[in-house]
């Protein structure tokens, strides 16, 4: 079985798209292209994205995804993320109780209970961090909006941050609700404004120590190499030094404000636990990027932040960035520059230069099958397997992708999980894919038992041969997987086949 499932899985990309034609049944199969497209917009076919799209064709589908659309959650799924909802403190309060707590913990002499009492802050580290996933997770195995968990999920990679470094694990969900979700689909100057004045950024990439005097450039790079203008962007050295001049006295601050001199405070922002310190910023003269950066406070970021989203190489970079994680690493130049255009020409609109990829004649009538990452393949397998069936425990999904390298907030370094195929098709990665594979095939999961640990009210077997696989995927199977799955010798098998194949590790 498991020879036969990682040589279907193994199998050329060529070999997913030369299956037979659709069969004019009542079923009405979709054209492959249109089954391709709804995969790749999506975290994988379900019931419920291929009806929406079959109900308002592929423009009108589109348009609704891009539009800020109301999180239509099924009710189950609702509640779940209301509850982890529920609790979540406002970061300046959490920052401050938690600085207070560890102060506590550092006054205890050394012995048992100072350990104990490292251990239980730890701990809550821990919980903080998986609801922070729990949430990413949910909303994307069951939002009807896809195109925007897509972006969700991709500018938390594109805008990195680790949950393991300073405070991060008790900061995440914020992050993710405030500086990510409500900008992923509006203008990437807001966006990065966001990110920029989330404590999670400053404490990651070390802007929190940035100071007159005490100059750390570890953020100004890393704002232009990887955030916005990419590794060949037309920035010099100088211009990463200027930037981090500008960026002196962006900080975090849970504590009271300070005490500044009267021409100071009205320089003084204040927002949760942002803050900018004028006392902390240097004023002098600054030029970037070839303009200068007039010395008047945060107003200098906000300068410098739109100054740097209107180049032509950010534009470009954005576009190839977000033309690669949806078709794959051959993304035609041509398409990249339109791309561009519409970045440039919208003042930096995510929506609109989605909407110029993903209509475009090149996306249309790609061939080149896309390989899955870790995220996509899980999600997609998930989507396919339960089709709207509510999970009650997001942890198995998380112990896969933690298996196949790809977990939420888990990449130590800023740059992000890689978009190149190239680093996910290797022999353990297809070996760990049969096991997760054959685990929901065979119904040994986990996904249905209560997060407290209480006793599952279902099993996980999963229904794979249904109509959405007749009328989405059979139509388009090559020779070999059909073959494969002939030779099946139990719906556990088949399952197993199926989730291994070409056509669900590409699209």
């Amino acid at each position: 079985m498991a020879s036969a499932a990682l040589a279907l899985a193994a199998c050329a990309a060529a070999g997913s798209r030369d299956g037979s034609a659709a069969s004019a049944d009542s079923l009405a199969a979709l054209r492959r292209d249109d089954s391709v497209w709804l995969g790749r917009v999506s975290f994988g076919l379900d019931t419920g994205t291929l009806a929406a799209y079959r109900r308002l064709g592929r423009e009108r589908y589109l348009d609704e995804q891009l539009r800020d659309p109301s999180e239509d959650l099924p009710a189950p799924v609702a509640a779940q993320i209301r509850e982890l909802n529920a609790d979540e403190p406002q970061r300046q309060q959490l920052l401050q109780a938690l600085q207070e707590r560890r102060k506590a913990i550092n006054a205890l002499p050394d012995g048992p209970d100072k350990e104990q009492a490292r251990k239980a802050l730890n701990d809550e580290g821990g919980r903080f961090a998986y609801q922070a996933i729990r949430l990413e997770l949910l909303r994307a195995v069951y939002s009807p909006a896809q195109l925007r968990e897509q972006m969700v999920w991709f500018w938390l990679n594109h805008f990195s941050v680790f949950q393991y470094k300073a405070d991060l694990r008790w900061l995440i969900t914020d992050y993710e609700e405030r500086a990510i979700r409500p900008y992923a689909l509006g203008r990437f100057r807001d966006l990065v404004l966001a990110t920029l004045e989330h404590p999670a950024m400053l404490q990651y990439l070390d802007n929190s120590q940035n100071a007159l005097g005490q100059i750390n450039e570890n953020y100004a790079r890393e704002l232009m190499e990887l955030h916005t203008l990419g590794v060949n962007g037309g920035y010099s050295q100088q211009d990463v030094q200027q930037l981090a001049r500008v960026l002196t006295g962006v900080g975090v601050n849970a504590g009271p404000a300070p005490h500044l001199k009267p021409e100071w405070q009205e320089l003084y922002v204040r927002r949760g636990a942002f803050e900018f310190n004028p006392a902390r910023h240097d004023f002098g003269p600054k030029t970037l990027l070839g303009q200068h950066v007039s010395g008047k406070g945060f107003a200098e970021v906000e300068q410098a932040v739109t100054v740097i989203v209107r180049q032509r190489a950010c534009a470009r970079f954005i576009s190839r960035q977000m033309a690669t994680y949806f078709m794959g690493d051959d993304s035609p130049a041509q398409l990249v520059e339109a791309m561009a255009d519409t970045f440039q020409a919208t003042d930096g609109d995510i929506a609109a230069t989605l909407r110029t990829l993903l209509l475009s004649k090149e996306f249309a009538t790609a061939h080149a099958a896309r390989f899955k990452d870790p995220m996509h393949y899980v999600l997609s397998s998930v989507r396919l397997a339960y089709d709207g069936r509510t999970i009650s425990n997001s942890r198995p999904l998380l112990d896969w992708l933690n298996a196949l390298g790809e977990a939420p907030f888990g990449r130590q370094t800023p740059d992000g999980y890689p978009l190149s195929a190239a680093t996910w098709e290797s022999p353990g990665q297809m070996s760990r894919r049969f096991e997760i594979a054959r685990a929901i095939g065979t119904g040994n999961v986990h996904l249905f038992d209560p997060e407290n640990g209480g006793t599952p009210t279902t099993t996980g077997f999963p229904q794979l041969s249904n109509r959405l696989y007749f009328e989405a995927i059979e139509p388009f199977l090559a020779p070999g997987t059909r073959t494969a799955l002939n030779q099946a010798n139990s719906p556990q098998e088949w399952n197993t086949f199926l989730l291994t194949s070409p056509e669900m590790n590409y699209e």
